[in-house]
């Protein structure tokens, strides 16, 4: 029951604008710990305030690039994107669009080795020490494929299926930038389409995310094991944050 009135909340809460509850702290805490993951320099409160008021007031010397800021307002318009499309199949064009809000407006748009709007044309790999190697440009679609295939021919879905999922859209790499922040809001709406609990990989946590993907193979508990604390965690906020009914008008 609490992962419907999740789902339900996410979703009306995000239809009336409502602030301080489960979409407000869905949005705020995914687009900072998602980005933080990748490199932003944004703190939490400088993402809460550019969530609340499309602005915000630096909190230190440091130089914000435009990208960073560009990316988070993106970020909140994929969570959007994610909950409008919530009980879709998977497919590569929800995938790509996906990709395309992260992206719209950055400087990588602009540049077409990234090609945003479509799959990667330059080769890439995960990490720059234990790198993890990835499918190359010309195996990207095939290799999605038969990713989608295998998932979507999957009867009762469970996370263990979606961290299975994660850990081979990550090993294709499938576009030129935001893969990362792609693969995990796909673990996301995937948790809720098939109820299951939701959750925010923290950026605190990412040593054990990281590790949790280059040893998959070898040890898929340590990601598994990962992944259950940030649900529980996600669970422990949605308890306190829906601990209310309301009542009929």
């Amino acid at each position: 029951m609490l992962i419907d009135k999740i789902k339900q909340e996410l979703i009306e809460q995000k239809k009336s604008k409502f602030k301080g509850n489960i979409y407000h702290y869905s949005q705020v805490n995914f687009a900072y710990n998602s980005n933080k993951i990748e490199g932003s320099k944004l703190t939490e409160d400088e993402t809460e305030e550019i969530f609340e008021t499309n602005s915000f007031i630096p909190k230190s010397d440091d130089a914000i690039k435009l990208d960073d800021l560009i990316e988070m307002k993106n970020h909140f318009r994929l969570f959007d994107y994610c909950l409008d499309i919530i009980d879709e199949r998977l497919s590569k064009e929800i995938m790509i669009k996906m990709n395309k809000i992260l992206k719209r407006n950055t400087t990588d748009e602009e540049n077409p080795r990234y090609n945003v709007g479509g799959f990667k044309v330059v080769p890439n790999k995960i990490g720059l020490i234990n790198v993890i190697n990835t499918s190359s440009p010309e195996d990207v679609e095939k290799d999605l494929d038969n990713l989608l295939k295998e998932y979507n021919n999957l009867k009762n879905i469970t996370i263990e299926d979606i961290i299975d999922f994660h850990y081979r859209f990550e090993r294709i790499h499938p576009f030129g930038d935001g893969n990362g922040r792609v693969g995990r809001m796909i673990m996301f709406k995937e948790c809720l389409k098939n109820n299951i609990m939701p959750f925010i990989i923290l950026d605190s946590d990412k040593p054990y995310y990281m590790r949790g993907l280059k040893n998959y193979k070898e040890d898929k508990m340590f990601l598994i094991d990962t992944i259950k604390h940030e649900q529980d965690l996600y669970e422990s906020n949605a308890r306190e944050l829906l601990n209310f009914e309301l009542e009929d008008k």
